[in-house]
């Protein structure tokens, strides 16, 4: 089997996707034991796009997402402990424990969230663009969002600003077909959601999001365009989630049978297909990173479980920039 991807990069992506599954099922079976409160939103079957999105950045880049959080922060390098004691609500946690699963933020990762209001990223990510774009940097912004998001008015106002100063910002619609509960096929009369970038002469195009190879394709592609001044892109990468959209969502939107047809095209299996195929890695190997993984895992549940909870003093801290901002009353 011929691939233009290494080994090494199969190898990656499988271990984080791994990961990233891995997280999500025990944050899953945490918050069904209430060890995790509030609202929780989980990645599985949507590995792919983490991971393809990694290999096709740099760590200069900026990520900024919606509450769908956990999967992009660990890819982009926030540890799994600091990100499972943040749902844990402990100060060890990347948001010192007051953001919870839908604010994981971590600045020295270039992550900047974590939002809870739908669709407020999109503007957010253009001004991470426009402040790459002003301190002269070739860095670009990945802003994602998901296929709700899209109905917002938000979108269109950022869309027009960053065309019009062709900001370094990758709009990625991260397309799982249902939003909250409603297919895209009640909410919208445009079912191909890159389109939208026409109304802009903003470059767009559609991705497989149940493949690595081609979300790091597309990602790849507009990176380049974004370092090289030409401007935002959009893309609209369909993919699927397998659980409902939190943690409370039953999913009885959707059929069994449908659900089946997507787990068939399993990011993970389809990646371990191919290292099996080359003979890149043998099952004795393959079972070593299985076991690193589970081994992750359960350290980082372990550290939030033994992490203090945040001190009475943090309460009033980091609401404010200026520490001494005059407005604030006891």
């Amino acid at each position: 089997m011929k691939t233009k991807f290494t080994k090494e990069t199969y190898l990656y992506w499988y271990e984080l996707m791994l990961l990233l599954r891995r997280f999500e099922e025990k944050t899953g079976q945490l918050y069904g034991m209430q060890k995790i409160r509030g609202f929780c939103h989980l990645y599985i079957g949507q590995e792919a796009i983490a991971a393809g999105a990694m290999t096709a950045t740099k760590p200069e880049d900026k990520f900024i997402t919606a509450y769908r959080d956990h999967a992009l922060a660990i890819a982009k390098g926030i540890s799994a402990k600091a990100c499972m004691a943040e749902m844990y609500g402990k100060a060890t946690g990347c948001s010192k424990g007051k953001g919870g699963s839908m604010h994981f933020f971590s600045k020295e990762h270039n992550f900047f969230g974590g939002h809870g209001i739908v669709g407020a990223q999109i503007g957010t990510g253009a001004g991470l663009a426009l402040a790459e774009q002003y301190q002269g940097t070739d860095n670009v912004v990945l802003c994602f969002f998901g296929d709700g998001a899209a109905r917002q008015g938000m979108l269109h106002e950022t869309f027009n600003m960053a065309m019009t100063w062709k900001l370094p910002v990758i709009f990625i619609c991260e397309n799982n077909m249902y939003a909250m509960g409603t297919s895209v096929e009640r909410t919208s009369n445009v079912l191909d959601i890159y389109k939208l970038a026409d109304a802009y002469e903003m470059p767009a195009d559609s991705i497989d999001g149940m493949s690595c190879e081609a979300v790091h394709e597309g990602v790849d592609r507009a990176v380049k365009r974004a370092r090289e001044n030409g401007g935002p892109t959009l893309l609209e990468i369909k993919t699927y989630r397998y659980r409902g959209h939190s943690m409370s969502d039953p999913a009885k939107y959707r059929t069994k049978e449908e659900l089946e047809e997507y787990k068939q095209k399993d990011p993970i299996n389809q990646v371990l297909a191919v290292i099996q195929k080359n003979n890149w890695a043998t099952e004795a190997e393959i079972e070593a990173i299985n076991d690193r993984v589970k081994a992750e895992v359960e350290e980082c549940v372990q550290f939030a479980e033994e992490s203090p909870w945040p001190s009475d003093d943090e309460l009033l801290k980091d609401v404010y920039a200026q520490q001494d901002y005059p407005f604030i009353v006891d």
